[in-house]
């Protein structure tokens, strides 16, 4: 049984499950969006968002140098510190996307999804509550 335990394995070793995180992290930075499976956008989710935090503050050796132990590109941790952090600044979480597809890999079935950047002037809007119906009098 998986009782209280947190996040997928998707079939592979430790060592290789985490350097296709930091692989997914690195593509989805220098590109703003990649498309994959639901399952991994999901999992990659979180992981992106703490490196994007630590980039908001502005460039520190030590932020620096711990993004620089999960991205794969020496490349893309300056553009995130110079151009992605300083975009976050006034956001205090939720700076990814996940949008579903309506197609499924052609291999395996497995459902696709786009995980996303924000952009600088996109805002994410809170659900409106529905509109309280009325019970039909018959």
């Amino acid at each position: 049984m998986r009782h209280r335990k947190a996040g997928r394995k998707f079939k592979r070793s430790p060592s290789h499950r985490r350097m296709m995180l930091r692989n997914l992290a690195t593509a989805l930075l220098e590109h703003g969006r990649i498309e994959t499976t639901l399952a991994k956008a999901k999992e990659l989710q979180p992981y992106v968002e703490k490196i994007i935090t630590l980039a908001k503050d502005g460039w520190d050796l030590n932020r620096f140098r711990q993004v620089l132990a999960v991205l794969t590109s020496k490349k893309v941790a300056f553009d995130l510190f110079h151009e992605v952090g300083p975009r976050f600044k006034g956001r205090s979480g939720g700076y990814t996307r996940i949008y579903k597809l309506a197609k499924v890999r052609q291999g395996d079935a497995a459902p696709m999804g786009v995980i996303s950047l924000l952009g600088a002037d996109e805002v994410v809007k809170a659900p409106s509550p529905r509109p309280a119906v009325a019970p039909s009098a018959n």
